[in-house]
């Protein structure tokens, strides 16, 4: 599929309401992204036509949500290029992979004193997991900072690690200022395994799994214009066999005894209980529909905006868009003295622009900044270069209200 903006805009049934009376330009997407038909129309197929439970039942439905549940495992290893389907554990997004990697890899591997080197850049789904193991076991979290213009040298990552770093945990891209980190540079400057969140990188940009040798890396799938409560983590097989079950239940066992548990293999090891199946057949719509389009072509689309965007950002000198790194996404995150972030946002939905104001789950990097939250607009594959124009009208009429 060539990259078409209207037909692509026409698959999103959202995008032809108003709000406020104005029409919808939607640039929240680094928080959640809407929703294309073909993945609303397969999640409703998967409840009126094709629904029960997934893996032990024999009957006829049972087997079709299976069959339908499980090839998704397939599209994330195509999406991501990963060398097993098998390496891929279903989740709800990607704070729910953190937290796996943190309670059934490091939990049980790192003693007090040994260290996580992890970035100022990090969302708090790659905070706080962290966090956990410094309050109960002493681990050590070790801080790197980014640049002044966000961006985060991998060496400057690597001159961090000492004999007592066990794991790398990074972002792939900034979810406040789109900053890419080349996390294959990173991955290949050292033993010490890497974990990266891709929550936002893998929306925008191709990632191949195979090329950037990390450990783990994870996806959420509300960003990926898929539903809400779908993701996965790909976790390297040697890494997977140094982990324990992070929950207890129906799925991941073989058998279970009144003296003993035998452990399925992975990765349903890793997937206790009922899982979202409709949510995950969701996200493999989702995925085959970015494939579709490739992400080459989302890619560059978006390089577009991004480029058309900075350049009308910054000739709004009285605006700060807090980082500017040379290779980032379209997202940007803005200030303006004499107005709060939430007065930026209240005022832009009035002219029907959704953006979001806050801390942005970021908080070391708001303090980095020296402010407490902002205002920021982040693009998606279906936005257009008018909607940054509308944008920047909306923040110039922002600026004459305050003066």
């Amino acid at each position: 599929m060539s990259f078409d903006i209207e037909k692509i805009r026409a698959d999103f049934p959202i995008l032809s309401r108003q709000v406020n009376g104005k029409p919808l330009v939607y640039l929240d997407n680094g928080a959640s992204a809407q929703k294309p038909r073909q993945v609303i129309e397969a999640i409703t197929r998967a409840y009126e036509d094709e629904y029960a439970n997934v893996h032990r039942g024999l009957h006829f439905l049972s087997n079709l949500a299976t069959d339908n549940y499980e090839r998704v495992r397939a599209i994330i290893a195509r999406f991501l290029n990963v060398p097993s389907e098998d390496e891929l554990i279903f989740t709800s997004g990607a704070t729910e992979g953190i937290n796996l990697v943190s309670y059934g890899w490091a939990a049980p591997r790192l003693q007090a004193g040994d260290e996580i080197v992890l970035s100022v850049l990090e969302h708090h789904a790659n905070i706080v997991p962290w966090h956990f193991l410094r309050e109960r076991q002493g681990v050590v979290l070790k801080w790197v900072e980014p640049e002044p213009d966000g961006s985060l040298p991998p060496e400057k990552v690597l001159a961090a690690l000492g004999p007592r770093t066990k794991l790398i945990a990074v972002t792939h891209m900034s979810n406040v200022t789109g900053t890419v980190v080349d996390v294959g540079a990173i991955a290949r400057g050292t033993d010490v395994p890497v974990l990266v969140d891709g929550s936002q990188a893998a929306v925008h940009m191709p990632v191949d799994l195979r090329a950037l040798g990390v450990d783990f890396y994870c996806i959420t799938g509300h960003k990926l214009y898929g539903p809400s409560g779908s993701g996965a983590i790909w976790i390297r097989a040697e890494r997977q066999a140094e982990m324990r079950p992070f929950m207890g239940g129906g799925d991941m066992i073989r058998t279970v005894t009144r003296d003993a548990i035998d452990y399925a293999e992975p990765p349903l090891r890793f997937e206790a209980g009922t899982p979202g199946i409709v949510n995950q057949i969701g996200l493999g719509a989702a995925l085959d529909y970015l494939m579709d389009i490739g992400m080459e072509n989302v890619a560059a689309h978006e390089r577009t905006l991004r480029d058309y965007a900075r350049d009308r950002l910054r000739s709004l000198n009285w605006l700060t868009v807090q980082g500017d790194a040379a290779d980032k996404g379209a997202i940007f995150s803005m200030t303006m003295e004499g107005a709060h972030a939430h007065d930026l946002s209240t005022i832009l939905d009035k002219r029907g622009i959704a953006v979001r104001a806050g801390s942005h789950c970021a908080m070391p990097l708001m303090e980095f900044y020296g402010i407490t939250a902002s205002a920021r607009a982040s693009f998606g594959m279906y936005n257009t270069v008018a909607e940054v124009d509308a944008l920047v009208e909306a923040l110039s009429f922002c600026r004459e209200l305050f003066g």
